[in-house]
């Protein structure tokens, strides 16, 4: 899901709907970066493994078109990050891939796959496109919500699942209503089966 930048404020390079507690790089300084090439990263952030697979995936590409590998580089991070992509993380994906930061950051804001804040350790996707949406999958999104106590995009108190925000297609329409949990798909989702998924997850 695309989410559009609402406004710039207070120098910071980031929208009023997302600020961490930390202090961040002022915007004409990482722009400055940005538009020399120069990636203000910590790659110690990633471990050796996830950097040797991002530099194998830039590989496969000529040089000069590491930019192609950033999906994957994004994947590897969030998955080592426990769901989710920090400021710091995707500096050092930039740093890894010799990018300018805003080349991982419009990626990672534009793909509903990335998030960008802490999450629960489960995510667990309800697809709400036609096919769905005719077999009952906003019924069955709104069952998770009433059963776990939260709201699409929100994570459950203790952290074991979050419920992402919803989904237009995961290409199983022929399995409709269908639900994702993790990267496992779950097809024909009664409310009674949606229960028993969520409740074994731990």
């Amino acid at each position: 899901m695309w989410r559009p930048w609402t406004r710039w404020c207070g120098g910071t390079c980031w929208p009023t709907w997302w600020r961490p507690s930390a202090p961040w790089t002022s915007c004409s300084a990482r722009l400055t970066a940005s538009a020399a090439g120069i990636a203000v990263s910590d790659n110690s952030l990633l471990p050796d493994a996830a950097r040797a697979a991002i530099r194998a995936s830039a590989a496969r590409f000529p040089s000069g078109r590491q930019r192609s590998a950033v999906l994957d580089a994004l994947r590897l991070a969030q998955e080592e990050n426990g769901g989710w992509l920090s400021l710091e993380l995707m500096d050092a994906v930039a740093g890894e891939l010799e990018l300018p930061p805003i080349q991982v950051y419009e990626v990672a804001t534009f793909y509903s796959m990335f998030e960008v804040r802490p999450v629960g350790r489960h995510c667990v996707s309800v697809c709400t496109n036609i096919s769905c949406w005719l077999r009952g999958g906003r019924e069955l999104l709104a069952h998770l919500e009433n059963r776990l106590g939260i709201s699409a995009g929100e994570s459950t108190v203790d952290g074991r699942i979050f419920l992402k925000e919803e989904e237009e297609c995961l290409a199983a329409c022929t399995g409709a209503p269908m639900m994702m949990v993790g990267h496992h798909y779950h097809e024909n989702v009664t409310p009674d089966e949606a229960d028993r998924i969520v409740g074994g997850l731990s």
